[in-house]
């Protein structure tokens, strides 16, 4: 048994930019271990697996340790897989998802995902938060499903140098850094060491809160972000109310096929 394996880098104009993602297209739904074991062996922070339906594809995502809800960067790369792979000649993909309907359309070289925004409430634990990242200190702190941290300058997002353990003991999917940027509206850095990814380059999924912040926060509503550390990779983000509208550009890496035991 052979399945298709396409490695993507999302969020990047060429390759070793950006978040890489693994994309498997099926025919039909495999068993969920197999599922999970694939993503594992690919060890990246996100597989993407879909299966056609009569009004699109129904989407999944699975990290090296678990499935989630909702992927940014892994749904960029089953889009631009859609679009360029497998020679789609619609203009607009709809996902089917844990989180929803998920859209993807074409705008010029980029990929613009549409995706519901989240709402960020006010979060105490500013010690626990501070003592997991450094000892640094923190200007706002929220969360929806992730952590959002707010600090006063792009610098110190980018030294950040987290304790992996104190984050896993911290509630929530993940921590979001983030900061207002230099030479673009807004910075961050996503880390989830309790869902199997220490740090993820560029977090799509993270940007359906951090958008609408830094929307209401700088009084505009097309903001232009870069996320990582070491690795980096830039989006822009529309916030339409209760959408943002994610872009980005995708850079293909690698084309191969998974061999697998038959039954």
């Amino acid at each position: 048994m052979k399945i298709d394996l396409y490695q993507v880098d999302a969020f990047a104009s060429k390759p070793f930019e950006g978040n890489p993602a693994a994309v498997c297209p099926l025919e039909a739904w495999l068993d969920d271990a197999l599922l999970q074991a694939i993503a594992t062996e690919n060890n990246l922070s996100e597989t993407a697996f879909f299966v056609p339906t009569e009004s699109g594809y129904h989407l999944r995502w699975f990290t090296p340790s678990v499935e989630v809800d909702l992927c940014g960067h892994a749904t960029l790369a089953a889009a631009w897989v859609i679009f360029n792979a497998l020679g789609s000649s619609a203009e607009t993909l709809h996902f089917e998802t844990r989180s929803g309907q998920l859209l993807v359309r074409r705008e010029g070289d980029e990929l613009a995902m549409d995706f519901p925004a989240k709402t960020l409430a006010p979060f105490e634990m500013h010690a626990e938060v501070a003592a997991a990242l450094g000892g640094i200190e923190i200007e706002e702190l929220l969360i929806s499903d992730d952590i959002v941290v707010v600090v006063d300058n792009a610098g110190l997002v980018e030294r950040l140098a987290p304790d992996m353990q104190r984050l896993k003991q911290l509630p929530g999917r993940g921590v979001a850094v983030t900061a207002k940027g230099d030479d673009v509206d807004f910075v961050s850095r996503w880390f989830g060491p309790k869902v199997g990814v220490e740090e993820d380059p560029v977090t799509g999924s993270a940007h359906t809160s951090l958008a609408p912040y830094w929307a209401a926060r700088l009084g505009k509503q097309v903001l232009t972000a870069r996320q990582g550390g070491a690795r980096q990779g830039a989006l822009s983000c529309v916030v339409e109310g209760e959408r943002v509208v994610i872009k980005g550009c995708v850079a293909p890496y690698l084309t191969g096929k998974i061999t697998l035991p038959n039954g």
